[in-house]
């Protein structure tokens, strides 16, 4: 039986003093704290979401600092994330979801600029987009350009979807009572259903990179 009920108080709280004190000093004081009233509650939501959406799991809590110049050893958030695509973030600001293609590598990149640039798949596009705002989660461009790609003219009536490099849908709720109860696995629901027909048009038109791994 599934025992989500959202997070406390004290879970963000957690990540409050973990941006004031981001060291392995601070988490190995409150390890417990993490895995009773952060880990556990995202782990038990994973649970209660895959019947309808799939496995997913947890990202570890460590950053990885060998090529950044932030060397906090921590994430100020959790993250999970769900094989079908969607991704759950908690954090000192609330919760927020994301679903959708957030990189593009260079074979999708050209499969999402050629599909969008054709009139059947790119008006369907245009319509999936605007279908997602009207229910609620922004749709977003990452990585965008800020002028037309090479070779699509400046004019083109789609410009503005063939600048971006990545494409998803993203909501943010801050926090409030709800968010310890099990009223939160309903909002992540509600997401996920309402940005799915974004991330099955990109699954139908871009699809995985058949690149070699890096």
């Amino acid at each position: 039986m599934n025992d989500f009920r959202g997070w406390p108080a004290e879970a963000l709280e957690f990540y409050e003093h973990l941006e004031a004190d981001n060291s392995k000093t601070f988490w190995a004081a409150h390890r417990a704290v993490y895995d009773e009233i952060v880990l556990a509650p995202m782990e038990a939501l994973l649970a209660r979401l895959e019947p309808e959406f799939g496995p997913g799991r947890v990202f570890r809590p460590n950053r990885d600092v060998r090529f950044s110049a932030d060397k906090s050893p921590y994430k100020t958030n959790i993250g999970g994330y769900l094989e079908s695509g969607g991704y759950v973030q908690l954090s000192a600001d609330g919760l927020a979801c994301g679903l959708g293609y957030y990189f593009l590598a260079a074979d999708q990149l050209a499969r999402y600029r050629a599909a969008v640039a054709e009139d059947v798949p790119g008006a369907e596009l245009e319509r999936v987009v605007a279908a997602v705002r009207a229910a609620g989660p922004r749709v977003v461009g990452r990585n965008s350009l800020k002028t037309a790609p090479r070779g699509v003219p400046k004019d083109h009536p789609r410009i503005e979807l063939l600048r971006h490099k990545g494409l998803i849908a993203w909501q943010e709720w801050e926090p409030a009572a709800w968010l310890g109860t099990a009223r939160a696995y309903g909002r992540v629901t509600a997401f996920l259903r309402a940005a799915a027909p974004l991330h099955e048009w990109l699954e139908n038109h871009v699809g995985p990179s058949e690149l070699p791994p890096r």
